[in-house]
């Protein structure tokens, strides 16, 4: 079953998952910790939702929360616009995946795949036909009679979706389960999540740290801060339009820069003027927000850049990063293609001059 477009959702479906007004406190009195704070938001049917923030920041908790293994302190949450707040985890159309795959060393890979099925009390020709699809589906057909320690990482993973996947869930919480890999198959595997995704048409639920992740897998990602969502969107638009600071630092790099405003622009403390639009008031303090990609560096004194120097120019294969700064000493950094030398042409030291590109220039809340 494939995944349908936005387009072609019926808007009168009831969401895969609502949490509304979600709060978790963990202990009492002084020593009481606010986990989640007054969290509301909608998962649709059939997507890839990413829960992404810093480790401490409520995800896994609002994970637990929709699994049922932990109740809220106050809120709701519903799945399939069916309010579960009260039903313990077995009585929820969930599967959940963990960092540790929990898989059994006793049992074969397609008994492992079968065991929720056989709990069930599915019959057995249903079980079989369900253990050979699934296995299939990972990819994993020829390993049904080896054990967990017989397999790779990569490949016990695999196990762990499919006996998750076998009983047909209605959405699917993975938490953090490529943090165990190394880098190579991390990749590899996150191609696979979303194959299997699209495949299925079952509801995605991931929680991550890596923002390559949430970025490369997501139909649509929520940033999460102390207890706090503070943005849900399309990758592109979280990258390219973060509401806040801690957004614009926290997906990828940003370059902050400090100024006022003044006569329609914002003078930064070099004493260069950069066109913004949308600015506050004449005279507002803000800070300016552009990513190293769109840096664009020309030769020194060129009409409409900024004045920098050339501090650094560190070397990451396709790309190169140039560190300048600016007549304050304000940093910049510009994120440059690399040639097939792998030589830019500029020395530390080097005078240039740099500009943003048109429309990539942002003014930033806290």
């Amino acid at each position: 079953m494939g995944q349908r477009s936005d387009g072609e959702r019926n808007v009168s479906e009831p969401a895969a998952v609502e949490a509304r007004d979600t709060v978790k406190t963990f202990g009492a009195g002084e020593q009481a910790v606010r986990a989640l704070d007054r969290v509301s938001l909608t998962i649709r049917r059939g997507e890839f939702f990413t829960l992404l923030g810093p480790s401490g920041c409520g995800k896994t908790t609002l994970l637990r929360l929709i699994a049922g293994f932990e109740s809220p302190t106050a809120g709701a949450i519903l799945i399939g616009g069916r309010d579960v707040t009260a039903e313990p985890p077995n009585r929820r159309p969930v599967n959940t995946v963990f960092q540790s795959y929990a898989l059994f060393p006793h049992l074969t890979v397609a008994q492992n795949v079968g065991f929720g099925l056989e709990m069930l009390g599915r019959p057995m020709a249903e079980v079989r036909a369900t253990v050979e699809r699934m296995l299939a589906l990972v990819k994993l057909e020829a390993m049904a009679g080896r054990r967990p320690q017989q397999l790779s990482g990569g490949q016990q993973q695999r196990v762990a979706l499919a006996r998750a996947l076998a009983p047909a869930p209605q959405v699917l919480l993975l938490d953090e389960p490529l943090s165990a890999l190394d880098l190579k198959l991390r990749k590899e595997m996150q191609g696979e999540l979303k194959r299997l995704q699209h495949e299925t048409g079952i509801t995605f639920v991931f929680v991550t740290h890596d923002q390559e992740e949430a970025l490369t897998m997501s139909d649509r990602i929520g940033v999460m801060s102390a207890g706090r969502l503070l943005q849900v969107g399309p990758p592109r638009e979280i990258y390219n339009r973060p509401v806040n600071r801690f957004v614009a630092d926290f997906i990828g790099e940003s370059n902050f820069l400090p100024g006022r405003v003044e006569r329609g622009a914002v003078r930064l403390g070099s004493g260069d003027l950069v066109s913004v639009p949308g600015l506050p008031p004449e005279g507002t303090a803000v800070t300016i927000a552009v990513r190293p990609e769109q840096v664009r560096i020309g030769a020194a004194g060129e009409p409409g850049t900024i004045a920098a120097t050339l501090t650094d120019a560190v070397y990451f294969g396709t790309d190169t990063h140039c560190h300048l700064a600016l007549a304050d000493g304000a940093e910049v950094v510009a994120r440059l293609q690399s040639p097939p030398s792998g030589e830019i042409g500029l020395a530390p030291g080097a005078r240039v001059g740099l500009r943003f590109a048109e429309g990539a220039v942002q003014v930033l809340g806290d």
